[in-house]
């Protein structure tokens, strides 16, 4: 009877020790998993980083590239303004000379000379503004690169999601499924006992 009751004390340590080694194994699939998951999680927080830069980089070209047209766009404005302050200061010439009764030629040739500076500046208003609509052509397809780069991002986010269900798949479940195994036999090992 007391070998009996040995017997069977050596068997409950043995399964208990047997559970316990079961019940290791498990914490230690479960710690390589998480491992796995954070290494995964980091490849793809550096791979987003390193996309995200350079689009960082033309963002902040683009800023510059409009500091700069709206500087120039207050360089026009106040070259139109010079320009309504000389017709201003040449009307005043004129009703001047007219007060003063001077002859008729002389308003007639400040007259001419008033229009071809007027004609002049306004050429010249002209081309300043040729030269900003094409730098703003300019600025509106560069500010199409990053809606393309958006896009490129999105997709590689997405290949990126594709292979990690693909790693999921092939090196994760395996895992799992040999702790779904062991937790089953640990259950059926603690309910047989």
């Amino acid at each position: 009877m007391l070998l009996l009751l040995l017997l069977q004390q050596l068997l409950l340590l043995l399964r208990l020790l047997l559970l316990m080694l079961l019940l290791l194994m498990l914490l230690l699939l479960l710690l390589l998993l998480l491992l796995q998951l954070l290494i995964l999680l980091q490849q793809l927080l550096i791979l987003l980083l390193l996309l995200l830069l350079p689009l960082l980089l033309i963002l902040l070209l683009l800023v510059l590239q409009l500091l700069q047209l709206l500087q120039q766009l207050l360089l026009l404005l106040l070259l139109l303004s010079l320009l309504l302050l000389l017709m201003l200061l040449l009307l005043l010439l004129l009703l001047l000379l007219q007060l003063l009764l001077l002859q008729q030629l002389i308003i007639l040739l400040l007259l001419l000379l008033m229009l071809l500076l007027l004609m002049l500046l306004l050429l010249l208003l002209l081309l300043q503004l040729l030269l900003l609509l094409l730098q703003l052509l300019i600025l509106l397809l560069l500010l199409l690169l990053p809606l393309l780069l958006i896009l490129l991002l999105l997709l590689l986010l997405l290949l990126l999601l594709l292979q990690l269900l693909l790693l999921l798949q092939q090196q994760l479940l395996p895992q799992l499924l040999v702790v779904l195994v062991l937790l089953l036999h640990c259950y059926c090992f603690y309910y047989y006992s």
